[in-house]
């Protein structure tokens, strides 16, 4: 798709304080005149040229870099002057007015992006990874990024939707042909392109869904009673002393959070009070708070004390959703060797967080149970509702494939895959509302 170029836009790209090098985007139809005016030569296209920036008066504001791209090929696909000038908060700013003067606007958040989106020069999920890229966390978060920046997510995509076209023609093909000898609904070639659709798509939401969880991180939650070792455990995953440590019963009254990161993999830990009666109205209330961090948790690590006679007398008191990993703690106090075994109630991990032993079947257990690979050289960043998109999809196809299998149904067929088509279309931004765009690009950094 191609927009109209009308406003000149313009905005500080580098972030806000002083700095060594500071730069300013300007992009447009009018991009290289207010350029010019402000720099007072002729520009030439992608030639850098060393200059002075001039004010009204014709005094030196600043002197640096003026780089100019002529549409189209420049990142927004409009014509595209670049300022690189010092760093200081006040001579950029000085900058940006004269500019804004001489014709432009300040940009919105984001709209260097949609406007490169809008100009076809990436697709949706290309100019969200420029987010993402920016906001990474870890090392794996950022090349995840740049694969999804470079398209490989989006070709993914396209090739889905163009099988999923190809199997629509075919089917709405078969149905206009009812009366022919040949059944091609029953003939078993559009039953097999839809089981390897299916197949597709759920290798690529499981890669999504670990994309996904390097954009945002998983949410830890400790529980357990007083005294089993949660905020040892904290302090042992954060690799520094985050919260307080003592023999005293209900140290921890209120939340604690840290972002750490395992092998690349980012955790949000969520260290909260110990889980017991109380009559103590503070305690009460570090509890309830507990309790709603459980709720909303991607993994609970419930900290039992080894010696404890009522090991599982809290569990009754958790909600049945939640993901839960019993963790034994203080095996050194019984000379038990560390252990991890899967029952039918879920993970126990036997461990000492004090001596650190079983630290290690701990981390790989979190890696594991959200399907994290370290290694894995094919993940790309993913955002929330890109997995909504692709579990819609997916559901449809499967509908598709029941209606195929068991009622013969061709009409019923082609729409369902009518409609994941249109679900898988919304990650790229090939079949997406205005409403979606305003909220994606109004979250991203002005100047980007």
């Amino acid at each position: 798709m191609n927009i109209t170029q009308q406003d000149t836009i313009a905005a500080i790209a580098t972030p806000s304080g002083n700095g060594g090098v500071g730069i300013i985007r300007i992009s447009g139809n009018k991009a290289k005149t207010i350029a010019q005016q402000f720099v007072n030569k002729d520009l030439q296209p992608r030639y850098a040229h060393y200059t002075s920036f001039y004010d009204e008066q014709d005094s030196i504001i600043d002197s640096g870099i003026a780089l100019f791209f002529p549409n189209p090929a420049s990142f927004t696909g409009e014509d595209t002057v670049e300022i690189q000038g010092h760093g200081g908060a006040v001579i950029l700013d000085m900058l940006l007015k004269r500019i804004l003067s001489l014709g432009a606007r300040l940009a919105r958040p984001g709209e260097f992006s949609e406007r490169a989106f809008l100009n076809g020069k990436l697709d949706l999920a290309q100019a969200e990874a420029i987010a993402d890229l920016i906001e990474s966390s870890t090392e794996q978060s950022a090349r995840s990024a740049q694969k999804s920046m470079q398209g490989v997510f989006s070709k993914q995509i396209n090739e889905l939707l163009e099988e999923l076209i190809e199997l629509r023609i075919y089917v709405e093909a078969a149905i206009d042909f009812v009366d022919e000898e040949i059944d091609f609904l029953s003939d078993g070639v559009v039953e097999n392109r839809v089981i390897r659709l299916l197949q597709a798509l759920e290798t690529i939401l499981k890669t999504a869904q670990q994309g996904r969880l390097l954009r945002e991180g998983m949410t830890v939650v400790l529980a357990g009673k007083p005294n089993a070792g949660k905020s040892s455990l904290l302090n042992a995953l954060a690799g520094h002393d985050a919260a307080i440590v003592t023999d005293i019963a209900g140290t921890t009254r209120d939340v604690l959070k840290e972002r750490i990161q395992i092998d690349g993999m980012p955790l949000h830990i969520i260290d909260t009070a110990g889980l017991r009666e109380s009559e103590n109205a503070v305690e009460l209330e570090g509890i309830r708070r507990a309790h709603e961090e459980i709720q909303k948790a991607d993994k609970v690590l419930l900290l039992i004390d080894v010696n404890d006679p009522e090991p599982d007398s809290i569990i009754k008191t958790l909600p049945d959703h939640i993901s839960l990993t019993k963790i034994y703690n203080k095996i050194d106090l019984l000379d038990r060797p560390a252990e991890l075994t899967e029952k039918e109630d879920g993970t126990q991990i036997y461990l000492s967080i004090k001596k650190e032993i079983g630290m290690d079947l701990l981390k790989q257990h979190l890696k594991q149970s959200v399907g994290f690979d370290a290694t894995a050289d094919n993940v790309f960043i993913a955002r929330r509702r890109h997995i909504e998109a692709l579990t819609k999809g997916l559901t449809f196809v499967q509908n598709g494939l029941g209606q195929l299998q068991n009622n013969q149904a061709g009409e019923l067929v082609a729409e369902d895959l009518r409609q994941a088509q249109n679900c898988l279309a919304e990650i790229t931004g090939e079949f997406t509302s205005d409403d979606l765009l305003g909220k994606i690009f109004s979250s991203f950094c002005i100047g980007k």
